[in-house]
């Protein structure tokens, strides 16, 4: 008897890390693996010896610079947009009023669509012909003669119109995030805010946004990290060098110009990079929102 539940004692002192195992072992095979060999990579010369001429060359290119700029540019800019468009949407479906089910299940559609269908709907829709020229002509707000040609924009109106698009893609999924933080927000504190004579940006101010903002953090974390690895839509609608991001800066030196001798080093070099430029940007973020929380209390 003694030795039976000395099994089972010993058992149940090992049970947590036997089902740890199976996630263990994803995780080394499917990140940690990958991971390290892109590492090993990009510290490794085209005659096979270690190098830091990857990095040289990859922080030297124009387009790379081009590429962090515009990053951070559709990072700062749009993931600023969507939280405000997706906090306005969360407060107005969380009324609860007739037709909300209907105004979430609409606002939601975009959510639904893989980035590759997004891309295909706003490249076919932005060409001079296209679905949105024809909206417009529709509308009365352009005529025949006057068609915008959104493809051949130059600057900042090329990189705003990924803003947009990407915008338009990301707003639901932040929405539902911030919608189940307000779902859970007790409204006696709401209650007492309007008791106490505040008014209703009072009471956003001062009691909503701080108690929503665990929730905000996660939102724009999550969307912060997505932001910075945008690539496939800009790809779809300008193709590759046009408007350069970090991400598509990978995927060119892997999928486009995968003869170069060098080119899966570079492609593994400027995904280090991306990786650790994520990395930092959600430490940081969380730093000064940890900090701007402690000033508070």
């Amino acid at each position: 008897m003694e030795d039976l539940q000395s099994r089972n004692r010993s058992l149940n002192k090992w049970l947590p890390y036997i089902l740890v195992v199976p996630s263990m072992l994803y995780y080394i095979l499917f990140w940690l693996r990958p991971v390290l060999t892109s590492l090993i990579r990009s510290f490794t010369g085209v005659e096979g010896g270690l190098t830091l001429q990857n990095y040289k060359l990859a922080l030297s290119d124009p387009l790379f610079r081009e590429g962090f700029i515009n990053t951070a540019v559709i990072a700062g800019v749009s993931v600023t947009i969507e939280f405000v468009v997706a906090l306005m949407l969360a407060l107005l479906i969380n009324r609860k009023f007739k037709g909300s089910g209907v105004l979430l299940f609409i606002a939601m559609i975009p959510m639904a669509l893989p980035p590759v269908a997004v891309g295909a709907i706003w490249q076919t829709g932005l060409t001079t012909n296209g679905w949105v020229n024809s909206l417009l002509i529709h509308l009365g707000l352009i005529t025949e003669s006057g068609k915008i040609y959104f493809m051949t924009a130059e600057g900042w109106k090329r990189l705003l119109l990924i803003i947009l698009i990407d915008a338009w893609q990301v707003i639901p999924s932040v929405m539902i995030i911030l919608l189940a933080g307000l779902q859970n927000f007790p409204k006696e504190m709401k209650e007492a805010g309007y008791v106490f004579g505040g008014n209703a940006f009072t009471v956003l101010r001062k009691i909503t946004l701080p108690i929503l903002k665990p929730t905000i953090v996660t939102a724009v974390v999550l969307r912060l990290i997505s932001a910075i690895q945008i690539w496939l839509i800009v790809v779809m609608i300008y193709g590759f060098n046009r408007v350069p991001t970090l991400m598509e800066r990978v995927v060119y030196y892997g999928d486009q110009v995968s003869s170069l001798p060098n080119s899966f080093q570079l492609a593994s070099t400027n995904s280090i990079i991306v990786a650790i430029i994520v990395s930092s940007a959600a430490l940081i973020y969380l730093k000064v929102s940890r900090n701007s929380e402690s000033k508070e209390v």
